[in-house]
């Protein structure tokens, strides 16, 4: 069974025991409960309007704090010699799903 669930503002299509990574959860945050948007078992699709009735996706929550990989921005003035570098990473949290029922 698979389900669309909405973490942060983003959909996800997630299985059972599937590790997931997303943006950066609250501090202490150890397990989720989540409504599914739409939920898909071999032929049958269920859409809710909003959520589906009946069904919720636990998840649990492995790793609080996972960088991701460096993104370097460069800004550049052409005919100035003028250059300026940053960096950034990417904070996520890594969560199990445990259970759809």
């Amino acid at each position: 069974m698979k389900a669309v669930v909405k973490i942060s503002g983003k959909q996800y299509l997630v299985s059972e025991k599937e590790t997931l990574r997303v943006d950066l959860l609250p501090e202490g945050t150890k397990e989720l409960a989540l409504d599914a948007l739409m939920t898909i078992d071999g032929d049958k699709i269920a859409v809710g309007n909003p959520v589906v009735k009946g069904v919720n996706v636990k998840a649990k929550v492995v790793e609080a704090l996972v960088k991701g990989d460096k993104i370097r921005v460069i800004r550049y003035k052409a005919k100035k010699r003028v250059h300026k570098e940053n960096g950034h990473r990417q904070k996520y949290s890594l969560i199990e799903i445990t259970a759809i029922k």
